[in-house]
């Protein structure tokens, strides 16, 4: 007997026992996924451009307790700005990591479950890799 393809039922891709994501909703992801790479980048370069203090307003002129306040402030916000840049760059490679997994047709399977991810999850969180549930129910580190 021959397999006809029209018999074949499609499993919607809300279906957490299907296997991966179709290539139609790959490609759907790897858009999302460049674009919010390209935001992340640029928000990343700002970071950087205010830490190399390319719009210096400096203290130099100016008397020296206030100037000693004001370095404290710059200080302060110089180390919130560089926490700022390292976890920028964090979303970065995890987003490059995404665009990989979507390469590699293995996006949006949960890595504790085996399970697809929703499709409403990977569109708020491109990048994550597991089902709300397994991380909940995954042990701290």
């Amino acid at each position: 007997m021959k397999n006809n393809d029209n018999d074949k039922q499609a499993i919607p891709s809300n279906d957490p026992s299907k296997v991966r994501y179709t290539d139609e909703e790959l490609k759907e992801f790897k858009e999302l996924i460049i674009s919010k790479l390209d935001e992340a980048r640029a928000d990343y370069e700002l970071l950087r451009s205010s830490l190399t203090l390319q719009d210096d307003h400096g203290t130099n002129d100016t008397s020296p307790t206030f100037k000693l306040l004001e370095d404290a402030a710059d200080v302060l916000s110089k180390e919130e700005t560089a926490q700022l840049a390292a976890r920028q760059e964090k979303f970065i490679e995890h987003l490059q990591n995404a665009l990989i997994r979507v390469e590699n047709k293995s996006y949006g399977v949960c890595r504790i479950t085996g399970k697809l991810i929703p499709k409403e999850r990977l569109k708020s969180v491109p990048h994550a890799t597991m089902t709300i549930d397994a991380k909940r129910d995954k042990p701290a580190s």
